[in-house]
């Protein structure tokens, strides 16, 4: 039997730290197969997690939507024929909705013998939901309000006061699914995977839930189109025709919102450099460059290290680590700048 487990969540939620973690101290012995969909030209995270000696199959495309149900699916049987693992892990893309996501498996679940899907949980910024929702609302209400679970990341840092208020905001959007508000560092692994694989019909509804055309909230006869469902949603409004859910119907896809900007590059830099990069790119007036959700990358020093940097808003992560083969840079966000971008990280 596969178990096939979903860990959503927004651009620098966590999702890859929590998945280090699981493997590491609850899926030790087991066949493990990451699957991730990162939004981006250039996927950062790969090199990240092979260090843990995991199986990586990486596809970056913009659209998840469209990536699921065309390319997903065959990556998906493939693994399960070349591999047949114990349990295969899915990192969507960040600014992927979580309901496209259950829907793509469970086709592929539905047409495989002992294959499940065992959970869809979404990891989420506990500092950060209030701004989330209210900039990226479609996205981000998706992820929150199919999660069979929700693991909040960084509860740590976070006073009582504001903590209640962000788990008041993902209740109001989710009212029956476990809320994980202790800190990471205070659980086991086997813990955390014990409140994901909990028995939750919930869950099961929100399964149900997933094949439900998500522009207007009904199932519809075969060919029927929808038209009750109108988005306001800035000028991202326009027709597609594909099977994102098996119906036409106006539908927004992660790269009509979002935009990412990537660069692989030899310069060198310095820690300092870099540091004072994120600084400019974190500040709130900072618009001259687009509003900017993640930048992460791997490059060279001048000593012949290697710089491994991330920023979400309001928290930068600079380390050293492994090399890659080249240095690379890569921005998230929406109203980019590209010309700005390159000129702050002088290529």
């Amino acid at each position: 039997m596969t178990k096939i487990d979903i860990i959503s969540g927004f651009l620098g939620a966590g999702k890859t730290t929590l998945i280090k973690k699981l493997i590491e101290e609850a899926l030790k012995g087991q066949k493990v197969v990451l699957i991730e969909n990162e939004f981006g030209e250039i996927g950062i995270d790969g090199g990240f997690l092979k260090e843990s000696g995991i199986q990586i199959n990486e596809m970056n495309s913009g659209c998840i939507c469209c990536s699921l149900v065309g390319d997903f699916n065959t990556a998906l049987k493939d693994v399960l024929e070349q591999y047949t693992p114990d349990r295969i892990i899915i990192e969507p893309s960040g600014v992927g909705k979580l309901s496209d996501v259950m829907k793509a498996v469970q086709k592929v679940v539905d047409a495989e013998a002992n294959v499940v899907l065992n959970s869809h949980i979404t990891v989420a910024d506990a500092q950060r939901a209030k701004m989330y929702l209210k900039n990226f609302g479609e996205f981000y209400r998706n992820q929150i309000e199919f999660a069979s679970a929700v693991i909040l990341s960084r509860s740590q840092n976070v006073k009582e006061d504001k903590l209640e208020k962000a788990v008041k905001l993902l209740r109001s959007l989710n009212d029956k699914c476990p809320i994980v508000t202790t800190p990471w560092e205070e659980l086991s692994g086997a813990q955390i995977l014990e409140v994901m694989e909990g028995e939750n019909d919930f869950a099961k509804e929100l399964m149900e839930a997933a094949q439900v055309c998500p522009e207007c909230g009904h199932h519809h006869e075969h060919g029927e189109e929808c038209h009750d469902h109108h988005h306001d949603h800035e000028e991202h409004e326009h027709h597609h025709d594909h099977d994102c859910c098996g119906h036409d119907h106006h539908h927004h896809h992660a790269d009509e919102v979002f935009t990412s900007w990537g660069k692989e590059t030899p310069k060198k830099f310095t820690e300092e450099g870099i540091r004072a990069i994120l600084d400019t790119l974190s500040k709130e007036d900072s618009d001259e460059y687009g509003i900017i959700l993640r930048a992460k990358g791997i490059v060279p020093d001048e000593n012949g290290k290697w710089i491994h940097f991330d920023l979400v808003p309001g928290e930068d992560e600079v380390r050293y680590g492994s090399a890659e083969y080249t240095g690379r840079i890569c921005v998230i966000g929406s109203k980019l700048n590209e010309d700005k971008l390159a000129e702050l990280f002088g290529l």
